[in-house]
């Protein structure tokens, strides 16, 4: 079940390597593409922000299992991915999230915490 998420969050691309930027791109686009066909992922979204004078100018949203979410950042494929990345796009980074039944459980653990504190 695709409950749980990786967020991949980048800024704008290096000056005077924005065409390679373009190219690193259309390699997680494609990686990505592969990943889900293969079972490796459930799916992928990627968002384009408009300017907002924030360091954020884009992701991408990457869906699968539990299992599946924490496997992709030891993959292989995924590694050289970010190695690469990281020399064309300022601010790259990496986060594990939760959706759906996850995403219950995950407030169920919040609220029962809140009830320690409020209680203390």
């Amino acid at each position: 079940m695709a409950d749980h998420v990786v967020f991949i969050g980048f800024g704008t691309p290096v000056r005077g390597r924005e065409s390679q930027s373009v190219e690193v791109f259309n390699q997680f686009v494609e990686m990505f593409t592969g990943m889900a066909g293969d079972g490796r992922i459930e799916g992928m979204e990627v968002f384009l922000l408009d300017p907002h004078g924030g360091d954020l100018g884009g992701f991408f949203l990457v869906r699968g299992s539990a299992e599946q979410c924490a496997a992709l950042p030891n993959d292989e494929q995924f590694r050289r991915a970010l190695s690469d990345a990281l020399l064309i796009v300022d601010d790259l980074g990496v986060v594990q999230g939760v959706t759906g039944e996850a995403l219950n459980e995950q407030m169920g653990r919040f609220m029962a915490a809140v009830g320690k504190v409020a209680g203390g």
